[in-house]
C-alpha cells in the first residue's frame, strides 16, 4: 500500500513539474512576442507545438509570428491549424489566412475565406473593398504587364531594401554582414542590424561597389533605414530605432519603436541629427517621404487615430522648419491591416504597400492620383511582374525617364528581401470611349442637336458634347473606374440626367439615352373641365401636363424613409385627389416617383418603381378605375438640384428629390 502511495506521489510530482515547466514556456513564449522579437517566439512557440502542446492561442501567435517576418507559407501552417480548431475568429485572423493563402497560390479558397469574413463584418473595409471588387484579379491582370525589372546588382544573402536616389548614387538599407567582430540583431526577425549603404548608377547602366552610407556619422549600432533627400541633397528625413546619445532606448515594456530624424548636410558630413517632434516612445514612426513641393511629409505610423496594424500619416513642413499635426490620410488610403512605404511621385502620385486590399498576396504596391484639394482618386493595384505572392514594398520611380526600384521578399531571390530595378514601358492611364445615341423615348427617332454634359462625383462640368445628325455623342477620354452624371437638355424635351460607372477591362462604355418630350400646357377648350373648386377657391381651365399633387397642395412625399407603403399621416390629404378624380371622371393622371441620390442608382430605381405602383394600388382602393391611372418610377435620374451622387447636401435638399407627382396626361 505505501509503494502504491509512493508511486502515486512519484507521479504527481512529475506532472507538477511538467505543467510547471510548459507553464514557463508558454509565459517566455508569450513575453517574446509581446515585445516583438518574432523570430525568438516562433522558435519558442514550435518547441511547444512539437511537444504536442496545441491551443487556439499558440496557434494565432505563431502564425502571426511567422506573418510579421513575411514568412508567409509557414504562416499559412499555422493559420490553417488554427481554423481546424476553432473557425470563429477575429477579422485579422481571417484575412491574415487570406493573404497566406494567396502566397501559396490557392486564390479560390482565399476567396471563400473572405466571403465568410464578409457575412461575419460589415463595418471592416477591408471587406467591403473586397464586396465592391471581386473581380480584382482580372483588374489585376489588365494593370499587369507595364513593367521591366530585373535584380537591381547590389544584393546579399541578407536583407536588402528601401532604397532611395541622392544625385547619381542609390541609397539602400542592408543587413549585411560587415565582418565585425561584434554583430547585433534585430530582434524582430534575429537578423543583422540594418544600416544605410550607397553605391554609384554609372551612366553605362552598371553598379559599382556598395560602400557605407557616411559611415561616421550613421553608420552606428541602431537599425536605420528607408531615407528620403530633399532635391537639393543637403536635408535628408530617415527612420531609426528609438535612441539616446547613441543608444537604443526602450519603454517599461522593453520595446525599442521606431522614429523619424533628420540630417543637414554640413562640409559634406550629416550633421545635427535630430528627432521629428512627433515622435513617441510608445509607438513607432516610420519610412518617410516627401511631396513634390516638399511641403509635405509622408510617413507610416501605429499612432492613435490608425485603422489598423499601420496606416499612412501626413504632417506639413512650415517655412520657419516647425511641423504641423499629423493626419491620417483615411479610409480612401488607408485599411484595417497594413499600409507602409508611402512614395510621392513628381506627378503627385502616392504609392505605398498594403495588406489590407484585394491583391496577390502579402504587401502589394498600389497607387493613387493626390486631387488638388488634398483628396485621393481610385486606388488601384500596379499589378505584375511588381507584384508577387510574397511582400513588394519600397517602390520609387523617376518621373521622367520611369525608371525605378522596388523591394521584395519574393522567392528566387538573392537574400531575405532584394531590391529590384525597373522600367514602366507603359503607364497606368486607364481612359476609354462614352458614347451612345439619344433617342425620343415614344417615337425612337433619333434627336440630333441634345446638349450634354458629364459632372463628376463632385458635380464638377468634365466634358460637353452635343450629338451628331444621326443622335450619335461621345466623350473621348473619360478615366475608368469612376462614376459620373450624364445630363440631357433639348428645347421642348425634359431634361435627364442618368448616374454612369466606366468600369475597367472594357475599350469603351456605351449608354443609349431615350429623353422624353415635355407634355406642352394645353388649355383645354369647351373641355369636360372648365374650372374646379378647391377649398372653395375657383381654378379656370387645368390643361394635360399639370401636376395634380401641386395643384392640389399634396405632400410630395408621403413614405418613410426607404419605405414604399403611403403612411397612414398622409392619406388625408391624398383622399384630396380622389374626390377630384371621382369628381371629373375623364381624367387620366401618370403617377412618377422620385427618389434623392443616396442609396444606388439601382436600389433608388427599384424603390421608386414601388412607390409608383402603391400609389396607383392604393388609387384604385378607393375607387378609381385603374385604367386611368399608369405608373413609374424615376429614382434618382430627374433631380431638381445639384445633389447627386457625393454631393454634400443638407436633408432639407434631399428633400426636394424625395417628391411625387400627379401628372395629367388625358381630360
Amino acid at each position: 500500500m505505501k509503494i502504491k502511495n509512493l508511486a502515486y506521489s512519484f507521479l504527481f510530482i512529475c506532472f507538477f513539474f511538467n505543467v510547471n515547466a510548459q507553464t514557463a514556456s508558454v509565459k517566455k513564449a508569450d513575453k517574446q512576442y509581446d515585445s516583438y522579437a518574432y523570430a525568438d517566439a516562433v522558435k519558442s512557440y514550435e518547441k511547444l507545438v512539437e511537444k504536442g502542446y496545441k491551443e487556439e492561442k499558440i496557434f494565432q501567435k505563431l502564425g502571426n509570428s511567422y506573418y510579421f517576418i513575411g514568412e508567409l507559407k509557414q504562416a499559412l501552417k499555422y493559420y490553417e491549424e488554427l481554423f481546424l480548431l476553432n473557425d470563429n475568429q477575429q477579422a485579422d485572423y481571417f484575412y491574415r489566412y487570406c493573404e497566406c493563402l494567396k502566397a501559396s497560390g490557392n486564390y479560390k479558397k482565399a476567396d471563400e475565406i473572405l466571403e465568410k469574413l464578409s457575412e461575419k463584418t460589415v463595418l471592416d473595409n477591408r471587406t467591403v473593398l473586397f464586396k465592391k471588387n471581386r473581380n480584382y484579379l482580372e483588374e489585376i491582370k489588365s494593370n499587369s504587364g507595364r513593367f521591366e525589372i530585373a535584380d537591381a546588382g547590389i544584393n546579399s544573402k541578407d536583407s536588402d531594401y528601401g532604397s532611395t536616389i541622392l544625385g547619381t548614387k542609390l541609397v539602400f538599407t542592408s543587413a549585411r554582414d560587415t565582418g565585425s567582430i561584434i554583430k547585433k540583431n534585430f530582434r524582430w526577425t534575429n537578423k543583422a542590424i540594418s544600416t544605410l549603404y550607397a553605391v554609384e548608377m554609372m551612366p553605362d547602366g552598371s553598379i559599382g561597389k556598395p560602400m557605407f552610407f557616411h559611415k561616421k556619422n550613421l553608420a552606428v549600432n541602431l537599425n536605420q533605414s528607408t531615407p528620403v533627400f530633399t532635391k537639393d541633397g543637403k536635408t535628408m528625413y530617415f527612420t531609426r530605432n528609438n535612441s539616446v546619445d547613441g543608444k537604443r532606448k526602450q519603454n517599461e515594456n522593453k520595446i525599442t519603436f521606431l522614429k523619424l530624424y533628420k540630417a543637414v548636410l554640413i562640409d559634406e558630413e550629416w550633421k545635427e541629427v535630430k528627432e521629428l517632434p512627433f515622435n513617441s516612445d510608445e509607438y513607432s514612426v516610420a519610412h518617410p517621404a516627401l511631396s513634390a513641393d516638399e511641403r509635405t511629409l509622408y510617413f507610416a505610423s501605429d499612432m492613435p487615430g490608425t485603422l489598423g496594424q499601420s496606416d499612412l500619416f501626413k504632417v506639413s513642413i512650415n517655412a520657419d522648419g516647425t511641423y504641423g499635426k499629423p493626419e491620417n490620410l483615411g479610409t480612401e488610403i488607408n485599411t484595417e491591416g497594413r499600409e507602409t512605404f508611402p512614395f510621392i511621385s513628381e506627378d503627385n502620385e502616392i504609392y505605398f504597400s498594403s495588406d489590407g486590399r484585394p491583391g496577390l498576396g502579402g504587401l502589394d504596391v498600389y497607387v493613387s492620383k493626390i486631387a488638388k484639394d488634398g483628396s485621393f482618386e481610385e486606388v488601384q493595384n500596379v499589378g505584375e511582374p511588381i507584384n508577387s505572392r510574397q511582400d513588394d514594398f519600397a517602390f520609387i520611380i523617376n518621373n521622367k525617364n520611369r525608371n525605378g526600384f522596388f523591394s521584395s521578399n519574393r522567392e528566387n531571390g538573392q537574400g531575405l528581401d532584394d531590391v529590384y530595378r525597373f522600367t514602366e514601358i507603359r503607364k497606368l492611364i486607364c481612359e476609354q470611349e462614352l458614347s451612345g445615341t439619344i433617342t425620343d423615348i415614344e417615337t425612337k427617332e433619333t434627336l440630333a442637336g441634345v446638349s450634354l454634359i458629364l459632372f463628376d462625383e463632385t458635380r464638377q462640368n468634365v466634358f460637353e458634347a452635343v450629338s451628331d445628325q444621326n443622335g450619335n455623342y461621345i466623350f473621348p477620354n473619360v478615366k475608368c473606374g469612376k462614376k459620373y452624371t450624364l445630363k440631357t437638355s433639348k428645347t421642348d424635351y425634359e431634361i435627364k440626367e442618368i448616374p454612369v460607372i466606366i468600369k475597367r477591362g472594357a475599350a469603351k462604355t456605351t449608354l443609349m439615352v431615350s429623353i422624353e418630350k415635355k407634355a406642352k400646357p394645353i388649355v383645354v377648350k369647351n373641355a369636360v373641365i372648365k374650372s374646379i373648386k378647391i377649398n372653395a377657391v375657383t381654378i379656370k381651365p387645368i390643361a394635360i401636363g399639370t401636376d395634380l399633387a401641386k395643384l392640389l397642395n399634396i405632400p410630395m412625399n408621403f413614405f418613410d424613409l426607404g419605405k414604399a407603403t403611403i403612411k397612414k399621416t398622409s392619406e388625408p390629404q391624398l383622399m384630396k385627389a380622389v374626390a377630384i378624380l371621382k369628381q371629373y371622371p375623364t381624367v387620366q393622371l401618370d403617377i412618377r416617383s422620385h427618389t434623392d441620390s443616396r442609396q444606388s442608382a439601382e436600389n433608388n430605381m427599384i424603390l421608386s418603381d414601388k412607390r409608383a405602383i402603391s400609389t396607383k394600388e392604393w388609387l384604385v382602393k378607393k375607387g378609381i378605375n385603374s385604367s386611368r391611372l399608369t405608373a413609374k418610377g424615376y429614382g434618382e435620374t430627374q433631380l431638381v438640384n445639384k445633389c447627386a451622387d457625393g454631393v454634400k447636401c443638407t436633408e432639407k435638399q434631399h428633400q426636394q428629390n424625395r417628391r411625387s407627382e400627379f401628372i395629367i396626361v388625358g381630360l
